[in-house]
């Protein structure tokens, strides 16, 4: 056997936007949709730091008819005069060069979101074509790229229009991203988390694709921004809000309860989404906890005597929103979702408890409210402990046996094996004939499970077939999940294909998305797509999964010259109507079936969605209902 050479000719020194085009997902996460709609974000990102440094008011982005992506802002203007290192424009250095841009001083930017010196030199290199437009010292500034590279000099004319700004076209590489359409949903959504997050920035979107066009502007800032998210919900509270500086930091937050059992925080750092909260999260609840305790004992709503309310106690029903701006923030990882510096943390205990201790000096009632409603979760989460004891005691969970109806797998391989939750008996018994009993695991439940929008964890689980499900998939409902004790790699949901299918699945992914959130955050919940359809001709045997597919199907067959009275065409009512092996061929076997994985990409979205469909707010479910009865196909008279 040749030994394989070893030496200084096998290193690789990759730079700049060779860099960023040989390993994109190191810079933009990856070449799916994420990473996709990152290169517009990067975009606006930058005129976004231009807005809150003071120089723009608007941001105008349109998609063009080809997929072209425009971003217009009406800020300074990329400088264009020769930068002395590189000898070249500043604007190609800002769109070549890695680690480049007026973000790594405080003067130019105080602040500013994005990928810091990375973020538009990524959208550069991996856009197949893209030109820059700047309007600066009464002339026009213009140069185009390809593929990250310069194809022109920076071309300059004069004009008579004294206004300043930015102007980013681009269209991403098909060489890179597999899918190059952009999603007017996803854009929509970071625009009007932009707009809420910075007070009085216009954000104009136009997609020329689908004639849609919408404007976000929030005078009211993060205040706007509670009442939109709770739009679907019970109020309890007026919205509280705040703003201080601490030491060169901006602190926002608004918050409010409302009728529900969990809690919603949505934390920013300079307009990045700190998914996973950290220090700036920690202040604000540690000064909520010790603030409400104090004056509620101070103002006779808590007891001398009463035991103190915990943060657990005060989470149920909050939904806060929390901005900062923070000069030299550190992150936990590149991916900017947990805030860490230390210093921020009392910072912003400091502010909310300052804030609190005056508004509440003045408003008894809502601080009364909050305090008894504080109260009920605690005897809930105690009912909860005793109900939980009271379980694992009869359960299999205590004792390492499994629920009689569940028809385990072989394999003991996590990452190989697989749960499907059927509903009924008769869907249940084709798919464990249907099954690879090596790695796949059947568990019908009966009927619909209880609609947990509408309950606390201690009735939950005094559901029969919630308390089967919790101790077939192996790991306790909470936040503090272990997602070690998981029996099965995937866990999914296999229900009928009409409407009784939808609601089964929506009651699931509630309990999932409400208690057992470790789950998706961990990819492992899964939606199986059976078909609605079988279509027949001689021997060929083909399958549509709705009646855009089964169109597609019959007119595949007419081409070939098949008459219609030669196809024959079967509507599946259900999942039991299948035989084992049409039920293993279209849904069960790895190589041929649809799944679709469950994320949380969508938090704000699928927490109205739970809300809309499944809570007590009868408004907000007809207005869902009217609004998209029109889009509604293949429901069952």
């Amino acid at each position: 056997m040749t030994e394989q050479q070893y030496d200084a000719s096998q290193i690789k020194l990759l730079e700049g936007i060779e860099a960023i085009r040989k390993r994109p997902g190191m810079f933009i996460g990856d070449t799916g949709p994420k990473g996709l709609h990152q290169l517009v974000y990067e975009a606006v990102d930058n005129a976004v730091d231009e807005f809150m440094a003071g120089f723009a008011k608007s941001i105008a982005v349109t998609i063009e008819s080809d997929g072209t992506c425009v971003v217009s802002d009406d800020g300074r203007g990329i400088p264009v005069d020769v930068h002395e290192q590189t000898k070249i424009p500043a604007v190609q250095v800002v769109l070549t060069k890695l680690h480049s841009g007026a973000k790594f001083d405080n003067n130019t930017y105080k602040v500013s979101a994005g990928l810091h010196g990375v973020g538009i030199t990524a959208t550069n290199a991996l856009s197949e074509a893209l030109e820059v437009i700047i309007k600066r010292n009464s002339s026009i500034y213009s140069q185009k790229y390809r593929k990250g590279s310069a194809i022109t000099e920076l071309k300059s004319q004069a004009s008579n229009d004294s206004s300043n700004g930015t102007t980013i076209r681009f269209k991403p590489d098909h060489e890179i991203f597999p899918d190059t359409n952009f999603q007017y949903d996803t854009l929509t959504k970071r625009f009007r988390e932009l707009a809420y997050l910075n007070k009085g920035l216009i954000i104009s979107f136009e997609d020329k694709r689908s004639n849609k066009k919408e404007k976000f502007h929030y005078e009211g800032g993060l205040e706007e921004f509670v009442l939109y998210l709770t739009k679907s919900k019970k109020l309890l509270t007026p919205v509280v809000s705040m703003q201080s500086t601490q030491n060169d930091t901006v602190i926002e937050g608004s918050f409010a309860y409302v009728d529900k059992y969990d809690e919603s925080i949505f934390s920013f750092v300079n307009c990045v989404n700190t998914r996973d909260g950290g220090t700036h999260v920690s202040g604000f609840r540690s000064a909520l906890t010790r603030t409400l305790n104090q004056i509620g004992k101070d103002k006779g709503v808590i007891k001398q005597n009463e035991d103190a309310l915990s943060g657990e106690d005060y989470k149920e029903g909050l939904v806060l929103v929390l901005s900062l701006r923070v000069k030299n923030p550190l992150f936990e990882s590149q991916t900017k979702v947990k805030l860490t510096n230390p210093e921020i943390e009392g910072a912003t205990s400091s502010v909310v408890q300052d804030h609190l201790k005056r508004y509440f000096e003045k408003d008894v009632k809502t601080l009364r409210v909050i305090i008894e409603r504080a109260r009920l979760a605690r005897q809930a989460r105690e009912a909860s402990k005793s109900v939980r004891e009271l379980i694992y005691r009869k359960t299999p969970l205590a004792s390492g046996d499994l629920p009689t109806k569940l028809a385990d797998c072989s394999s003991r391989k996590i990452e190989e094996t697989e749960l499907f939750i059927v509903e009924g008996e008769s869907a249940g018994g084709s798919a464990k004939q249907a099954r690879d009993r090596n790695f796949q695991a059947i568990l019908p439940l009966k009927g619909k499970i209880l609609n947990v929008e509408k309950a606390r964890l201690n009735k939950i689980l005094e559901n029969d077939e919630i308390r089967t499900l919790i101790s077939s998939v192996g790991i306790e409902p909470g936040e503090n999940a272990d997602i070690g004790k998981l029996r099965y790699g995937r866990v999914i949901i296999l229900a009928d294909s009409d409407i009784d299918g939808s609601h089964i699945r929506t009651l699931l992914l509630t309990f999932f998305y409400r208690y057992m959130k470790t789950l998706v955050e961990n990819a492992r919940v899964f939606i199986a797509m059976a078909p609605l359809f079988n279509i027949k001709h001689g021997k060929e045997n083909l399958y549509a999964f709705d009646d855009k597919e089964l169109q597609k199907a019959l007119k595949s067959l007419r081409d070939k010259g098949v008459q219609d009275n030669k196809i024959e065409v079967t509507r599946f009512k259900g999942l039991g109507e299948m035989n084992p092996e049409q039920l293993w061929e279209t849904t069960l076997n790895p190589k041929t079936r649809r799944m679709k994985l469950i994320n949380l990409s969508d938090a704000k979205e699928a927490d109205d969605m739970f809300s809309i469909l499944m809570g007590d707010e009868v408004p907000p479910r007809r207005k869902f209902i009217e609004e998209n009865a029109k889009f509604a196909t293949n429901i069952d008279a």
